[in-house]
């Protein structure tokens, strides 16, 4: 009998326990609660988060806090002078101010990273993109950071980027997204052109060759895609100045679709610059035909009626 009540008693307290865990909910409701006051690394989330792990080992909310933690912890902002750069990583002055012989000095906000508590960071989105294999935006987290971290310099982005891309396309996987009930070729193909405009807009050289290398890599896998074909035009446009290339690449998209006004818009810019006003006069006509809006048309109708009268 006194065995029986021992067990019974040992089964009662384990009830109780059980009973008496916080669930994940709850840690979530507290974390939440925690980060609108304090932030992403406020003081008390890193017990939070370790009570957390200890009760939910593998917990996907909680990995993903601990990687907000040590990448916010990490992560520190200064507004930087750039001497009389016109932007930085894409992005327009701070302000803008003069030194000492009136020459404009424009200052950017920068961001500036503890390596060692960023490594943390990396350390845990790996360890979550290895539990959870199938949530494509973790992995885009993951190159968020790195081209934040890397700045104009974004060579491990892109190697993360374009070994996704592999992924993508030789594994399949099935991919899942929160908010988006499919993840198919079109909304990856969009997710990676984001990356691609993101370099581009760091308007440096390595930013254009990050542009060209994902360019093409997703052109290894969709053949004759007018999103990348369009992506190889400009690189030549702007990066290199290259006209002659740039229009064959714009040739391409507007063989496969005659309506794509973003190739019909270079074609067009293309031309002027080189003062070539036979090649203008052939995409004018396309312009006014598909412009977006019709001051773009209208614009186009009374650029081709003045290079006719000339």
């Amino acid at each position: 009998m006194r065995k029986i009540l021992t067990v019974a008693a040992a089964l009662l307290v384990s009830a109780v326990c059980v009973c008496a865990q916080t669930t994940r909910e709850e840690f979530i409701e507290r974390y939440n609660l925690l980060v609108s006051k304090l932030g992403g690394a406020g003081v008390g989330i890193e017990t939070l988060l370790d009570k957390w792990e200890e009760a939910y080992p593998d917990d996907l909310d909680m990995l993903s806090g601990r990687f907000v933690y040590y990448y916010t912890k990490s992560k520190s902002d200064r507004i930087e002078p750039k001497g009389g750069k016109a932007t930085f990583m894409g992005a327009k002055p701070a302000l803008t101010l003069k030194d000492s012989t009136g020459a404009d000095i424009n200052y950017f906000q920068e961001s500036f990273f503890d390596d060692e508590l960023f490594g943390e960071a990396v350390k845990v989105m790996d360890r979550i993109i290895r539990t959870y294999p199938q949530r494509l935006d973790m992995r885009f987290t993951k190159i968020t950071a790195l081209m934040n971290y890397e700045k104009e310099s974004p060579d491990m982005a892109l190697s993360e980027l374009m070994s996704l891309v592999d992924l993508n396309y030789t594994e399949h996987p099935q991919w899942e997204y929160p908010g988006i009930d499919v993840v198919d070729n079109e909304v990856f193909k969009a997710s990676v052109q984001e990356y691609c405009y993101t370099f581009f807009r760091l308007g440096v050289p390595e930013g254009y060759e990050a542009f060209r290398k994902s360019a093409e890599k997703m052109l290894s896998f969709n053949r004759d895609d007018v999103l990348f074909l369009n992506d190889l035009g400009s690189y030549y446009l702007v990066a290199r100045k290259d006209s002659k290339s740039a229009l064959k690449y714009y040739n391409k998209v507007l063989k496969k679709a005659p309506d794509d006004i973003t190739a019909i818009r270079n074609c067009v810019v293309l031309a002027r610059n080189a003062k070539d006003v036979k090649l203008e006069k052939k995409y004018l006509p396309m312009l006014i035909k598909y412009g977006e809006t019709e001051a773009d048309r209208e614009s186009a109708r009374v650029r081709l009626d003045y290079l006719n009268k000339k």
